[in-house]
């Protein structure tokens, strides 16, 4: 499988229970959500001439390629490029830096990196970034390479992630959000998740608004 038909497996992973069951993924269950803010910026793209789809495609791939340099990086493995453009390496470098930056600063230990979990319990799955040793806390850690943390990206760590790892065996102490900026000019946030007890109430609700409209869909 070449680099691009990797990345596109991996935003696109299929997740099934023991028995083969299909399950959605928590990034599609959050997504039932409205996203006023990206409304906004979705229109403010166009209205600069600019072809928003493939301007989306073009952030997923920087953004995917960030995920992929650290998670090699976390591995001690090498990671070809020979797929991407000049345009995305040098953006995603960008983020990769601020990642080593955030690193230097906190000094974490793997547990574990790319976790593809299923719940059998709740019917749903998720990738998890990496499980780190954090000040002695074993810490849920998510990146982010978007412009900011938004309300949505608590409830998938907070809601739908961290219940997903502790019904895996992982015992979490910290939830956090790692945002990695992909301009020079941007540092990195490193957020706790804030009411996890509510996201996993709000999580649960949009686990099953899915499963109705599926429901829905088949009548």
């Amino acid at each position: 499988m070449n680099k691009s038909a990797a990345n596109k497996a991996k935003q696109h992973t299929v997740y099934k229970t023991k028995d083969g069951q299909r399950v959605p993924g928590a990034t599609t269950i959050t997504g039932i959500l409205n996203k006023p803010a990206l409304v906004a910026w979705a229109n403010k793209i166009g209205l600069q001439g600019i072809e928003v789809a493939k301007y989306v495609d073009e952030l997923a791939s920087i953004g995917t390629l960030i995920h992929s340099m650290v998670e090699h990086h976390l591995k001690g493995l090498k990671l070809d490029l020979n797929d991407y453009t000049p345009n995305q390496i040098d953006t995603a470098e960008n983020g990769f830096l601020k990642y080593l930056e955030w690193e230097k600063q906190n000094h974490p230990k793997l547990i574990a990196s790319e976790l593809c979990l299923v719940s059998e319990e709740m019917k749903y799955g998720g990738t998890i970034d990496a499980i780190m040793e954090i000040d002695g806390k074993t810490t849920l850690v998510d990146f982010k390479s978007s412009k900011g943390i938004f309300p949505e990206h608590f409830l998938q760590v907070a809601g739908g992630y961290a219940p997903l790892v502790e019904e895996n065996g992982y015992k979490i102490d910290d939830i956090r959000i790692l945002r990695i900026g992909r301009d020079e000019n941007e540092g990195f946030d490193y957020l706790s998740c804030p009411n996890r007890e509510l996201n996993e109430k709000k999580f649960k609700l949009c686990l099953e608004i899915h499963k109705l409209d599926k429901q829905l869909r088949r009548k």
